[in-house]
């Protein structure tokens, strides 16, 4: 025999429950079946409403009639596609019993109070009614249905709300019921019976827990609990990627996955299973085609004996503390005993016998009971002074790592720690040890997200995970996502993975999951409606759970580039081919540093001089090593290099200007290229990587350009002005060459620290004479490079190479 279990979201239609029987008629031809079924989503809710307090009695009777109304639309649906379904029959018995439960209302209403021997009755009305339904529809398919009453065949122990069912009295009572085995049997969840004969129900996942108990009394061979997920992950899919589906489990681990917060099953439905060696599924009704997870006795706990990273929220803890502790056994003892007295649930406990201090936690709804426990129980202590003033810290939660002994693994709580650590996740309280298949971190509330993504991909990702969020899709930022999917192949083999989380302009962007496909990203872009600024960013950046989080500008904005410090507070990585950042005040250039050094982020800029040459790294290499410079001359923009050996060549400055710009070297406006800033910011980087402490107006800028070509914002007009002084740079030209020289635009570094930027005539002995053609050159006279110079020549513009130097600097976030 094999039972199966139907939740509340497999019935919630017409649809599902034809589904659901067709499951069982299915599973009905290889052996007898038992069913246990829930109420339809949200009639429980509908139902639990009713004996709250304080509720108005119109809600009451408008949540009954919508209960009513729900089950006689699902029945009406159910005639349409099974014709033969008896509807009138199925309508009375529906209507029936919502006049029995108006008729207990009316009695709630005389006598203004919901006895709680009546709720249950109220409560359970939903399980009543989906075996009604579900009975009927099997019967029409001609299948003979036997029904077990779980008031006269399931004897309970506890409250009315809250009952566990002794199975050996159960059992015997089914085993005298004779059952044709031919018949399918049904029976509601949830429900049981006590030794009154009243009705009771089982508490929270009452229906999981009558499926287990029906399972061990039938003496069944299987329990598939059927739900609305392929089975159980290793985190909840929901709010952690990269999760995967476990194949098996073992019942302890599906205990402490439960207990810690998993929405797997509840302890009480795995204790029958596990006590009686009952293999258990779960499956989905979405996809009867999943293998789902098996909980048993054995299975691979040998090879992947890591099963899930879980949480519970909602907790508190409490410190208990004082001279008393001394016999903190005794303490312990007394508090546990007091607390179990109410059914007071103690989740996790920590004891410090050097600080005479006991730490337990609890869950938030409990506070205040317990306070007036152990203050009752801790009378005499607290007024002779033995005990101190309890003290309670709230809005914590509970992060769990499940597996099977895994607190004898050596590595699983560094992998923990440092991943929480990295996160800039504090940890009040460890347990570890007190469950060789758990260890649980008690956290703030806020960080749990975030610290159970990151526990997560420590621990079951084994790939180095670089999560990105760009700004900026431009020339550079385009080439750089065509880079980053050029090589996907390649940095997988390296056991390398670049997530893209989010894709912006100045106007909008694109937050991206594992669903989206990268190769149509702009498809996806185009169709988004998010806007884009600041202070959306900001606020999208400070709810990030990832870890290893990098923020790539692959803009020239100003304002983005004052966010640094921020962002990098936030937990971000920085990488920019902006030189704002680097070339603003003295000040906030080195709080990015100070900002960097102290949250142990990385601000990588390598394409701020020489786009993909790897000026930057070189440089902080060689200073590291003890040497230091003496003089710097370079070429350091490409644009200039591509005009300037135009020029050699007898072509205009106009033209050779506008053919810079076709081809991508310049800035939108050819101005910004020509009026010398963008080489004097590039020598304000080098300047100060090397030790000077320098400011942008410290710089001497000898101006290509009249001062008057500023006020031609228009590239077009710019151009057509630049036309002037075509004729003026062809006879400096034609000076220069008659003595054996060129004409390049050059940034200076002198020993003392002055900085210059000026078109100068270069000899043919120079190392920047041949430069042109979009190259850059950079010589450096230091104390171990001279007489003859380190020199770094190559292209220093162009939307692939400066992408490239941003890839680069990527990959070091990790490597």
């Amino acid at each position: 025999m094999k039972l199966l279990k139907f939740g509340g979201t497999s019935l919630a239609n017409a649809q599902k429950f034809l589904c659901v029987a067709d499951i069982i008629e299915k599973k009905n031809k290889k052996e007898q079946i038992a069913v246990v079924l829930s109420a339809p989503a949200k009639i429980t809710n509908y139902l639990v409403t009713i004996i709250e307090k304080n509720i108005d009695n119109d809600k009451i009777l408008k949540n009954i009639n919508l209960a009513e109304k729900i089950f006689i639309e699902l029945i009406k649906d159910i005639k349409k596609i099974q014709s033969l379904f008896p509807y009138e029959n199925t309508k009375e018995k529906i209507e029936k019993e919502f006049n029995k439960l108006k008729k207990i209302i009316n009695g709630i209403f005389l006598i203004k109070q919901c006895p709680e021997s009546i709720q249950p009755i109220i409560i359970s009305r939903g399980e009543i009614l989906s075996v009604v339904i579900m009975k009927n529809i099997l019967k029409s398919r001609n299948y003979e249905v036997t029904i077990l009453n779980p008031v006269k065949n399931l004897l309970s122990i506890g409250n009315y709300l809250d009952s566990t069912v002794d199975i050996k009295e159960s059992k015997k009572r089914i085993k005298k019921i004779n059952i044709d085995q031919k018949n399918i049997i049904l029976m509601a969840g949830f429900i049981a019976g006590n030794k009154k004969g009243e009705l009771v129900v089982l508490g929270r996942n009452g229906s999981d827990y009558s499926a287990a108990v029906l399972a061990s009394c039938l003496n069944a061979r299987c329990c598939e609990i059927w739900t609305d997920v392929d089975g159980v992950f290793t985190s909840d899919p929901r709010i952690v990627s990269n999760t995967y589906l476990l194949e098996s489990i073992s019942y302890q681990e599906a205990m402490e996955l439960s207990y810690f917060g998993a929405k797997v099953l509840h302890p009480r439905t795995i204790e029958p299973i596990s006590q009686f060696q009952i293999p258990c599924v779960i499956k989905n009704t979405n996809n009867i085609h999943a293998k789902g997870t098996l909980i048993c006795q054995k299975n691979d706990s040998d090879k992947n004996f890591l099963k899930g990273v879980t949480y519970l929220d909602k907790i508190v803890m409490f410190n208990v503390s004082g001279s008393c502790l001394k016999d903190s056994g005794n303490t312990i003892s007394r508090i546990f005993t007091a607390l179990s007295r109410e059914n007071i649930k103690i989740i996790l406990i920590t004891q410090s016998s050097s600080e005479n201090k006991i730490n337990f936690c609890t869950l938030e709804k409990d506070v205040d009971y317990i306070l007036l426990i152990l203050k009752k129980e801790f009378k005499l202590e607290i007024k002779e002074g033995l005990l101190n003033n309890l003290n309670i810290i709230k809005n914590l939660a509970i992060l769990s790592v499940i597996g099977s002994n895994i607190s004898e693994k050596n590595n699983i709580a560094s992998k923990i720690f440092s991943s929480l650590g990295s996160s800039k996740i504090n940890v009040l309280a460890i347990a570890h040890g007190s469950s060789k298949h758990s260890i649980s971190v008690v956290i703030k509330k806020e960080d749990v997200l975030k610290g159970i993504q990151n526990v997560h991909n420590a621990l079951f990702f084994n790939k180095k995970i670089i999560n990105v969020f760009l700004i900026g899709i431009g020339g550079v930022g385009k080439e750089l996502l065509k880079q980053i999917l050029r090589q996907e192949k390649f940095l997988n083999q390296k056991n390398i993975k670049i997530r893209l989380r989010m894709i912006a302009n100045s106007k909008k962007l694109l937050f991206l999951n594992d669903l989206i496909d990268l190769n149509n990203w702009e498809e996806n872009f185009k169709k988004s409606n998010k806007e884009f600024n600041l202070q959306i960013l900001s606020e999208l950046l400070k709810n990030t759970c990832d870890s290893n989080s990098v923020i790539i500008d692959c803009t020239s904005d100003e304002l983005l580039s004052k966010q640094y410090v921020h962002f990098i507070k936030n937990g971000f990585h920085i990488i920019t081919s902006n030189k704002k950042a680097n070339t603003n005040s003295l000040q906030y250039y080195n709080d990015i540093r100070t900002t960097a050094l102290k949250e142990n982020k990385k601000f990588l800029y390598e394409t701020n001089v020489g786009a993909g040459l790897p000026v930057i790294n070189t440089l902080q290499n060689l200073f590291n090593t003890g040497d230091y410079l003496i003089s710097f001359k370079g070429i350091l923009s490409g644009s200039l290099s591509f005009i300037f050996g135009k020029l050699e060549e007898g072509i205009p400055l106009s033209e050779a200007t506008k053919e810079a710009k076709k081809l991508g070297f310049t800035e939108p406006n050819p101005f910004d290229d020509l009026s010398g800033i963008d080489v004097a910011r590039k020598l304000l980087v080098l300047a100060r990587e090397v030790g000077y402490s320098i400011e942008l107006k410290d710089i001497s800028i000898e101006p290509i350009l009249p001062e008057e070509f500023k006020k031609y914002k228009n590239s077009e007009e710019f151009l057509f002005k630049l036309k002037e002084l075509d004729l003026v740079f062809s006879e400096r030209v034609n000076k220069a060459r008659n003595l054996g020289n060129v004409l390049r635009f050059v940034g200076s570094i002198e020993k003392s620290g002055k900085c210059s930027v000026k078109i100068e005539e270069i000899n043919s002995n120079n190392p920047l004479y041949k430069v042109k053609n979009g190259e850059n050159a950079l010589t450096f006279y230091t104390n171990y490079y001279q007489p003859i110079p380190l020199v770094l020549r190559g292209y220093g513009a162009g939307n692939d190479v400066t992408a490239s130097g941003v890839f680069s600097d990527l990959l070091r976030t990790i490597l």
